[in-house]
């Protein structure tokens, strides 16, 4: 009876966490896409933002044949009227936080419509990348360099 009892309210916080959770997907909400060189750690389910404040979720993700790219299709609140000039970044929550994917909007007078395509679009960047230049810059100035002759210095010794 007690196993019984806990079972029910786990499955009503799970519940509760699911509906007030805003992790769902918003059947009312307008579908877009847009197409990234690289979409790292960008899952489906995954926040839509626009200032910070979540506007939508991520509902997929493919591979452009042709491009290889990834194309992200996303749902965001249809009473939003984004500028067709808009563009689209994946961010990260912090340092080792989730992704989630960031809209800016532009300035344009002509809005995106259902289907439509965010075509400005910046991708992930990848910290084991980053990583890698920064040691790789830091061994570089490491290195002893030869020091470049000027007519006032003289030319180096050489041993006989």
């Amino acid at each position: 009876m007690t196993g019984a009892c806990v079972l029910l309210v786990a499955a009503v916080f799970l519940f509760y966490a699911v509906a007030q959770g805003g992790r769902g997907v918003q059947p009312d909400g307008m579908t877009l896409t847009a197409q990234f060189d690289r979409i790292d750690g960008l899952v489906n389910g995954v926040d839509v933002r626009i200032a910070g404040v979540k506007v939508g979720s991520v509902i997929g993700s493919t591979i452009d044949p042709t491009s290889f790219n990834a194309v992200v299709t996303m749902r965001v609140d249809r009473s939003l009227r984004l500028p067709a000039d808009s563009s689209a970044e994946v961010s990260s929550d912090g340092l080792l936080g989730g992704k989630y994917l960031s809209i800016v909007p532009g300035g344009a007078d002509r809005v995106l419509a259902d289907g439509g395509r965010i075509t400005e679009t910046q991708g992930s960047v990848s910290l084991e990348s980053l990583l890698g230049r920064f040691i790789f810059s830091v061994t570089q100035m490491n290195q002893p360099s030869t020091p470049i002759p000027t007519p006032d210095t003289p030319p180096p010794a050489t041993l006989r």
